[in-house]
């Protein structure tokens, strides 16, 4: 940990002056400061009534809907009751919605009934309905065969029903219809009958070969994990995944350190280097080591081991002190810092900007910032999973709205930060099949426990996010959009992506329901320079973390330069052949293209002459905070 919250990078006397201030005479943030601008006539108003009497009124509110959060798990309930109401008013005032959905049920009862009497009769006969892709509950082989067959049938068939429900309902909002359908969907999973150990097969069987031995040591994983939850433990087998030694274990220096950061530069593997290093901001959402995880898929460790010279970014996990830091502090403090450092230690030299999920973005704020000052230290910039335009973001689009947002921010003002639990249970509501009740079924009803692997045990080593960064990236760039609309503005200038002329290598995965890849895929049309774009197998975190020799991987890659004509994303995806194997050697040769000539020798750890020595070994010291 630093020993005071100064930075130990000696910086200019502009950058010096936006330090976090001492604890004991803290300030508000630079960008809180009143700014000098040309008066404004303004038609005479009412006098305001005394700002204290407003503020003690709203903190009441505050106080009040954070108290409701803890029982709601962060959800707004005024948000979930006007979706319900604008589906239950419109629905009724629909008589054709209605009797359509009467003439479905008929219909699938029909289809059910059908396939009931085939299936008495010939247990091999064809299904009705099947389920929709990515959904694995109903694929053993037991569940083929009636009566479980005929269990998984009717369900399916009632999904189906609800999800018309819940859509094309005449006059609803589509944001109304995601909710309404994201919660029937949730009620319905719950209830699945592969859920219930008396109609799902499996367990059955693996009552009777345990003599319902299964059941005792799911108890015990139930009660193991209730425990680690309440005494603040990580989930079982992740101690085995730690930090430093089986994970984030690539040789580096931490070379320099403020209160938001620490720039960790990785020990070259090669006699000769590429000239131009790679500068990697992760997400302050997760620790940085996502991207160095075993040596066996660490995509930090397999660019050095190419002869790249490296560099990454890791967040300090806030606390309820850091909770005035702003979007304009991780822009100075964490991107223009680092770039600031790296810049000190290799004077001269460009930089491949990469940026991973919300780390991309804020790294396209500061490339449009940059671009703005007439800054062309980045040689290319590389977008991971990151969203730039946020029209269309997707699932996560169902937990923000006015309504969430006001409610959220509640609960950060309590607070000072937003939890990493109440993130970690959005994520994993959007993919409860998979996350919620496989595991239920796997290790409370079958008695088994879902193996730890090293994804696993990072995405359970989670971050804090402070209040006032969280509120302003939620509202300005989900709700707002001011970042694609060029409405943005950094240190009181708009940060303009169409003014970014480094060449862009972005890549989307398939299964992302974080950041989905027609989203990112929109970064084409906010910028006017040349967007390489790959689209790989896998999710969010799986797609990323893609290496050479992982089996079953392919991407689709094409490159279009100024000029070209730019299809639609499906057009464009229907246009690209899969190639097979990792997007990584893809970007390498990328890397390389837009590089020196000539390989160099490798560089100082840090640049102690200069006032960035070595501080101490990585992965450094935030990375252990929790």
């Amino acid at each position: 940990m630093p020993t005071s919250d100064t930075d130990t990078f000696a910086q200019p006397p502009e950058t010096t002056a936006t330090a976090r201030p001492d604890r004991g005479a803290r300030r508000p943030p630079a960008d809180l400061a009143p700014r000098i601008c040309t008066p404004v006539i303004q038609p005479q108003q009412a006098p305001m009534a005394e700002p204290l009497g407003f503020e003690a009124f709203r903190s009441l509110d505050r106080m009040s809907e954070a108290a409701i959060g803890q029982l709601t798990g962060g959800l707004s309930p005024a948000a979930a009751m006007l979706a319900i109401s604008d589906w239950a008013l419109h629905l009724a005032a629909a008589p054709g919605k209605r009797m359509e959905l009467g003439y479905k049920a008929a219909r699938k009862s029909a289809r059910l009934m059908t396939h009931l009497l085939a299936s008495a009769a010939d247990v091999a006969a064809a299904p009705a309905i099947l389920p929709l892709p990515g959904d694995n509950r109903f694929r053993h082989e037991s569940w083929q065969r009636p009566p479980f067959s005929w269990l998984a049938q009717g369900f399916l068939f009632q999904q189906q029903w609800w999800h018309n429900a819940t859509h094309e309902v005449p006059g609803m909002t589509e944001h109304h219809t995601d909710i309404i359908s994201f919660a029937a969907r949730q009620i319905l999973d719950m209830f699945s009958p592969s859920n219930n150990p008396f109609t799902n097969p499996e367990i059955i069987a693996r009552t009777v070969a345990t003599n319902g031995m299964n059941f005792v040591q799911g108890w015990r994983n139930w009660l193991d994990d209730v425990t680690r939850q309440a005494t603040g433990r990580p989930p079982a087998g992740a101690e085995n995944f730690r930090p430093g030694i089986e994970v984030a274990a690539t040789p580096g220096k931490v070379v320099y350190r403020n209160h938001l950061i620490e720039l960790i530069q990785y020990e070259p593997a090669t006699g000769k280097v590429h000239p131009e290093p790679v500068l990697i901001v992760p997400a302050w959402i997760m620790k940085y080591y996502i991207l160095d995880l075993s040596p066996e898929n660490s995509l930090i460790r397999w660019l050095v081991a190419q002869g790249h010279t490296v560099f990454a970014i890791s967040w300090r996990n806030p606390d309820a002190e850091d909770r005035d830091l702003s979007m304009q502090d991780y822009h100075r403090l964490g991107v223009m810092a680092a770039l600031d450092a790296v810049s000190t230690i290799l004077p001269g030299r460009r930089i491949h900007a990469t940026g991973y999920c919300l780390g991309g973005t804020l790294l396209a704020i500061a490339a449009a910032s940059m671009a703005q000052a007439r800054d062309a230290r980045l040689a290319t910039l590389t977008l991971l999973a990151a969203q730039v335009d946020f029209s269309e973001p997707g699932e996560l689009g169902l937990f923000i709205d006015s309504s969430q947002l006001h409610f959220l921010q509640s609960m950060m003002w309590n607070r000072g930060y937003l939890s990493a639990g109440q993130m970690g249970g959005a994520f994993q509501m959007l993919r409860s099949n998979d996350l919620i009740w496989s595991r239920v079924v796997r290790d409370y009803l079958m008695g088994e426990r879902t193996p730890m692997i090293d994804m696993m045990a990072w995405n359970a080593d989670s971050t804090r996010m402070p209040y006032r960064m969280h509120a302003e990236y939620l509202q300005r760039l989900y709700l707002d959009n001011e970042l694609a609309s060029g409405r943005f503005l950094v240190e009181g200038r708009p940060a303009i992506l169409q003014n970014i002329r480094a060449p862009i290598f972005a890549v989307g995965t398939e299964r992302d329901h974080v950041a989905p890849w027609p989203s990112v895929y929109k970064i084409h049309h906010v910028t006017d320079t040349e967007v390489t774009f790959v689209l790989t197998s896998g999710g969010h975190n799986a797609g990323i973390v893609s290496e050479p020799g992982h089996p079953h991987r392919h991407y689709r890659i094409h490159s279009c330069r100024l000029g070209d004509c730019l299809p639609m994303a499906c057009d464009w995806h229907q246009a690209q052949e899969p190639r097979q194997g990792s997007w990584w050697p893809a970007w390498h040769d990328w890397l390389i293209s837009h590089d020196g000539d000539e390989l160099v020798d490798p560089p100082t750890m840090g640049a102690p002459d200069r006032g960035l020595p070595p501080l101490c070994d990585a992965p450094g010291t935030y990375v252990l905070q929790h």
